[in-house]
């Protein structure tokens, strides 16, 4: 089964909603996780509450510390636009910036854009893999 690790630096708003619809989208097809490699306390509660408003729920998730392991099993990496592939170890694994803003302190309206141009590319990203 094909992996996808999304990476930022908090794992508590960008890189959560791609895995999320991610592994929604790809209804056991292929799985993602995601990481941070400086991870929050917690996922953003604004993520959460818009997340929810498109049937996604994200209360158990947590933010997790970007390990080597996990760069070593991914068969893609997508960062999200917020500089973390200079603190990733190097890896042969095919690695994509999305180079999207971070929801951090944004009002609802563009934390809902963000979401909804994570989702579109998401589900591009599922069409490229033929899922």
């Amino acid at each position: 089964m094909k992996k996808v690790l999304f990476v930022c630096v908090g794992n508590s708003g960008r890189s959560q909603m791609a895995e999320a619809f991610f592994n929604n989208l790809a209804k056991g097809k292929a799985q993602a996780i995601s990481a941070g490699t400086n991870p929050a306390s917690r996922v953003d509660p604004t993520v959460i509450e818009l997340m929810k408003e498109l049937g996604i729920e994200l209360t158990s998730h947590y933010p997790k510390k970007l390990t080597v392991e996990m760069l070593d099993t991914a068969d893609k990496i997508i960062t999200m636009g917020c500089g973390v592939e200079q603190a990733c170890p190097a890896t042969l694994t095919e690695t994509e910036d999305w180079g999207l803003e971070d929801p951090k302190g944004q009002p609802k309206e563009k934390i809902r854009d963000i979401r909804d141009k994570i989702r579109d590319r998401v589900a591009k990203l599922l069409q490229g893999m033929g899922i």
